[in-house]
């Protein structure tokens, strides 16, 4: 690969990333067939992936202590950016609770200008636009626009928003520490989840037993297993890529659960859902087109002459 271009790699990254989350509907649909209650799959599997993660977290506790700076808030951020979104598709409609959180590109975009001081391309202009009509095509919101109405919706608008603000700490931080920041984003997001169940009911009924997680206990493996390189592949180019582009990749999340509900259920991937998953598509395309270069840190460069 052409060492100028050395911003593909991890934007391919984030893209496969995006598209493992987009096919965890799947596990999480069969550890709710086992027996376990819609709002408790957030606590199962962050748990059962914290659980994992613990060999991990002792073999490099000293990092966690001498780095606690760097590690406490991007997974404070992102593991509570990703419970509330799943909280969010429990409380409020689907369609909504996905176009509320994928409104992060925009959020991404705003706080990089404002923070990280970017120049506002031409290409990123033409790629939001694309995104959000791609966006809205596939998921068609017939009440109009999705203006937060309910605790769900509000829950996916704040998850992006956090994401959004997790993803430029990352960039500021640079690529040090992956391991350590996908840990905590993960026993955030547990610490979250329980938080969140909590608020909803006062107190910790519904909590599944034994029998119930015996019953769906390779659908949590699953999961469980799959935490590490998935969040890894979200976590680090979210380090070195431009917090817009990181939402705008994430977007591959919606177009692979579409395509994956299409083939396994009776859902529908007509001509409505082919279109905007193309102005999706299009979108990532020509923001990829704008070459991010990276400096002798290894962090991309890409910003206004200061």
């Amino acid at each position: 690969m052409h060492p100028e271009r050395s911003d593909l790699v991890p934007s391919v990254a984030i893209a496969v990333g995006a598209a493992f989350w987009g096919l965890y509907w799947i596990p999480i649909r069969g550890i709710e067939q086992a027996g376990v209650q819609a709002f408790w799959t957030g606590p199962v599997i962050f748990g059962a992936s914290s659980l994992l993660f613990l060999p991990l977290v002792l073999t490099r506790l000293h990092n966690y202590v001498a780095h606690w700076r760097h590690i406490l808030l991007p997974g404070l951020l992102a593991g509570s950016a990703f419970a509330l979104y799943i909280a969010s598709l429990v409380l409020t409609d689907v369609v909504r609770a996905i176009l509320l959180f994928y409104m992060s590109p925009l959020w991404s975009t705003l706080l990089g200008i404002l923070v990280l001081k970017e120049r506002l391309t031409g290409n990123r202009v033409v790629a939001l636009l694309l995104a959000f009509s791609g966006l809205y095509i596939v998921l068609v919101v017939e009440g109009g626009l999705p203006i937060p109405r309910n605790n769900g919706d509000w829950f996916a608008l704040i998850s992006g928003l956090c994401w959004s603000i997790a993803s430029v700490k990352l960039f500021q931080d640079g690529a040090q520490m992956i391991l350590e920041k996908v840990t905590m984003f993960v026993v955030f997001a547990l610490l979250m989840s329980l938080l969140l169940v909590f608020w909803q009911q006062g107190d910790f009924a519904g909590m599944p037993d034994i029998a119930t997680l015996e019953a769906g206990w390779y659908w949590i493996l699953i999961v469980a297993a799959g935490m590490l390189p998935i969040t890894y592949l979200t976590i680090w180019p979210a380090t070195v890529l431009s917090p817009g582009r990181v939402g705008m990749l994430l977007m591959v999340e919606v177009l692979v659960g579409v395509a994956s509900a299409a083939i396994l259920t009776d859902e529908v991937f007509g001509l409505r859902e082919f279109t905007g998953a193309t102005l999706i598509i299009a979108a990532g395309i020509v923001e990829v087109l704008r070459q991010q270069k990276f400096d002798k840190s290894g962090i991309v460069s890409d910003h206004r002459p200061s």
